[in-house]
């Protein structure tokens, strides 16, 4: 079984700074790309930042020069610092990874870590 833990969600005013971390467990032979999702209340789940194996990375504009996503491959863990955050990043966040395991990619999912920013 594959695992994947978020991390570091919480409360923090506007302006203020988190860091997210996503540890990933369990028999994995190799993790391909690598992404931050979320999801606010009675809206879809967007990508936020991807990155892949290489360390390539992609963000959406609406968190471009604020956000940095990073990945340390040694310990299967992908981090995402926030900084300058916003109330509209108020949100559920999520990791997912692509991973091989027993022969064959899955996609897998973390359970979520709440963002909560006040203005």
């Amino acid at each position: 079984q594959v695992q994947l833990v978020e991390s570091g969600g919480g409360l923090v005013q506007a302006g203020g700074s988190l860091r997210l971390s996503c540890a990933t467990s369990g028999s994995i032979f190799q993790i391909n790309a690598m992404g931050w999702y979320r999801q606010a209340p009675g809206k879809q789940r967007d990508l936020v930042a991807a990155i892949t194996s290489g360390g390539g990375t992609n963000y959406a504009d609406s968190v471009k020069g604020r956000f940095t996503i990073s990945r340390d491959n040694a310990k299967n863990t992908m981090y995402l610092q926030m900084n300058s955050l916003k109330p509209e990043d108020t949100a559920v966040y999520y990791c997912n990874a692509n991973i091989l395991t027993f022969g064959r990619v899955y996609d897998y999912w973390g359970q979520g870590t709440q963002v909560t920013v006040s203005s």
